[in-house]
């Protein structure tokens, strides 16, 4: 019997991608063998406003991936009109990839919103989630909504994963300052965001 190809899928507003997604997507990869990772930047997210335009969001992160065999950009959500959301992007993919297992790839932080997501007891039933946990996250805190999510159907694999300290609201912060960000992104994200003159009239 032919086995099922194993997908994860990194998804965001990627506002703007850094080290510390593809350090996570790369973590993933290795630790539960994954056939490929899609990124996928969101498009119109009802959950965050104020996002960068859609296009320059998928510019830096198709820079940032291009030099990763097992990495690929996909644009479901980013060319959807309207909001999107995780069960629709889910359905959409697990109808056209019957023979496929996807993985969604999140921060720890993340497992205390899903509830709040659209449809979770849907989300649960057509993927896995890779959870990473850093040291500085209270364990048992995250196991212990873990456990609770697994009753609801949720399967969670706890990926190992090193502290990095890198989010797109400090990188923002630091452009608009005047800072560098040369050790938080990938240097042609860096350069792109130099040469778009992205985030300097960050609010």
């Amino acid at each position: 019997m032919k086995s099922r190809k194993k997908i994860g899928i990194m998804g965001g507003t990627f506002n703007p991608v850094h080290n510390g997604h593809l350090l996570l997507a790369m973590k993933a990869q290795e630790q539960v063998l994954l056939d490929k990772v899609l990124f996928m930047p969101s498009g119109n997210s009802y959950m965050k406003k104020n996002v960068l335009d859609t296009q320059k969001r998928v510019d830096m992160v198709a820079l940032a991936i291009k030099k990763y065999p097992y990495f690929e950009l996909s644009l479901i959500e980013a060319q959807k009109t309207g909001n999107t959301y995780t069960f629709e992007t889910l359905q959409f993919l697990t109808a056209a990839n019957p023979d496929t297992q996807y993985y969604f790839i999140i921060g720890a932080d993340i497992l205390f919103q899903i509830e709040q997501w659209r449809n979770p007891e849907q989300i649960f039933q057509m993927t896995a989630f890779v959870c990473a946990v850093r040291d500085d996250y209270d364990f048992d805190a995250i196991q212990e909504k873990g456990n609770a999510l697994a009753e609801s159907g949720a399967d969670i694999i706890y990926l190992n994963m090193p502290k990095v300290a890198v989010s797109s609201t400090d990188i923002r912060a630091k452009v608009k300052n005047g800072l560098s960000i040369s050790k938080l992104v990938p240097p042609e994200v860096a350069y792109y965001i130099e040469q778009e003159h992205l985030y300097y009239e960050e609010d």
